[in-house]
């Protein structure tokens, strides 16, 4: 028997373009931050780009949110749809944080280990944005969020590998500091894509 919300669907599917174009915006701000990392200080001015991607982010959420606002029957669960908005903008934050605070604590070149992070949160927003298409019809997606739960693992894995180096090399103590805070961002951004990868997973049980 048909799901009460698939029967009175509306015919317009905005919210699934709407988390699309969220998708495809994760990729570009995380390609961008790791392109910076890789060849940092010399790719600097790629912050500016990541910020636009953040504001364009912001701009996404907003208008889920204000389309949630204005439709009676939403092809899935309301509480789903803030969920994955909030959590899909949330990686998009802490992506142009780490970006903005390469620049405002002055670090003159990055860590290896942030290099390795930032890759890993590109490969997880990569796995995203192409498992987002496949929402439309709640086509199963676990060979994405596998992957996702996968690199998360190895995202846990640098950053404490990466904080224990922080102690190991009597750097000094505001570098540590600075590339704590760093590390962590990073984190944060991954585990959000997690959280992502959860609320997708949820969503296609329920209406599948």
């Amino acid at each position: 028997m048909a799901r009460l919300s698939q029967v009175f669907a509306p015919r317009d599917r905005e919210f699934f373009d709407l988390f699309e174009e969220a998708g495809t915006n994760i990729l570009r701000a995380a390609d961008l931050l790791d392109r910076m990392l890789r060849n940092y200080p010399d790719t600097k001015e790629l912050a500016r780009e990541i910020l636009l991607c953040e504001q364009e982010g912001d701009r996404i959420t907003h208008d889920i949110v204000q389309r949630l606002n204005q439709t009676f029957v939403t092809p899935i669960d309301r509480e789903d749809i803030l969920e994955l908005a909030s959590a899909l903008d949330d990686i998009v934050d802490y992506t142009e944080e780490v970006a903005d605070y390469l620049g405002l604590y002055k670090v003159e070149a990055p860590m290896e280990q942030a290099q390795r992070l930032a890759h890993i949160l590109m490969q997880a927003a990569r796995q995203i944005s192409e498992a987002m298409p496949r929402m439309r019809d709640f086509k199963d997606i676990s060979h994405y969020t596998v992957e996702i739960h996968r690199l998360e693992n190895e995202g846990d894995r640098v950053t404490r590998e990466a904080i224990a180096s922080l102690f190991d090399t009597g750097i000094d103590p505001m570098v540590v500091i600075r590339w704590k805070d760093l590390f962590e961002r990073l984190e944060e951004a991954i585990d959000s894509t997690e959280r992502v990868a959860n609320t997708l997973s949820g969503i296609v049980i329920k209406n599948s």
